[in-house]
């Protein structure tokens, strides 16, 4: 387990990411390569969940494109991830809010959190 650790703290290169929950609005840009071009693509859509801890945590987001809800699973030490940036703080009381993906229209709505 010790080696595993060291391993990925030696070798994986460490980015510095926004604070972020679940309930929050995120865009994420990420690199996408086509043949010998590379282009930078965002996806942006409110965070269902964050799973692991350390270098192997991920998140899931959604989005809704017209009206199919698409899912994206972004690894946090995936190197193609260029920058994350936190558009809205969502107030929601669970961590993994697997709910949202049954709700429509007004219900599925998600609060602001109240800045203190």
């Amino acid at each position: 387990m010790d080696l595993l650790k060291y391993v990925q703290d030696e070798f994986i290169e460490k980015k510095d990411f926004p604070d972020f929950s679940s309930g929050d609005t995120i865009t994420v840009y990420y690199e996408i390569k086509e043949g010998q071009k590379t282009r930078i693509q965002f996806f942006r859509g409110t965070v269902l969940q964050i799973k692991g801890s350390g270098m192997s945590k991920t998140f899931t987001i959604r989005k809704m494109s017209g009206t199919v809800g698409v899912e994206r699973i972004f690894p946090i030490n995936m190197p193609s991830i260029q920058k994350i940036e936190v558009n809205k703080r969502g107030d929601v009381r669970r961590s993994r809010i697997y709910y949202f993906r049954n709700l429509t229209g007004k219900k599925a709505r998600i609060k602001d959190q109240v800045k203190k």
